[in-house]
């Protein structure tokens, strides 16, 4: 008798994304950049201290690259995958629509840096 053996539930994403990468799309396309890739909520707290915000948009761009990576996730709007600032400073991961619907509950962990010119973002989902 043969049996099914169901994949692993664990997956691992990380991605590495250039700061002044962001900086330039932001300057080239502006709000229209952000409202593509960001949600309302991810704008407001990276520009909440403008010095920092393509850091702070560029951490999470690799974050929503990241998540995509550990899901397994293709075709799933970027405004799906949403980082959320906790009050002691650590961040999680929102997912909507269809990204929450392929990710079928699963439990996401996710560690975000950046230094330099470049930010990072490793998600790992269970």
């Amino acid at each position: 008798m043969s049996q099914t053996i169901s994949p692993p539930r664990l997956g691992v994403g990380i991605d590495l994304v250039r700061i002044s990468s962001i900086r330039e799309s932001m300057d080239s396309f502006g709000e229209a950049f952000m409202r593509r890739i960001y949600t309302t909520d991810e704008i407001a707290y990276a520009c909440s201290a403008p010095a920092c915000a393509a850091e702070r948009l560029a951490a999470r761009f690799a974050a929503k690259e990241a998540t995509r990576k550990a899901l397994r996730l293709d075709g799933v709007g970027w405004r799906d995958i949403e980082v959320r600032r906790l009050p002691d400073g650590a961040c999680e991961l929102l997912l909507h629509g269809d990204a929450r619907a392929a990710a079928n509950g699963r439990t996401l962990a996710l560690s975000m840096s950046h230094d330099g010119d470049h930010a990072t973002a490793i998600v790992i989902s269970l």
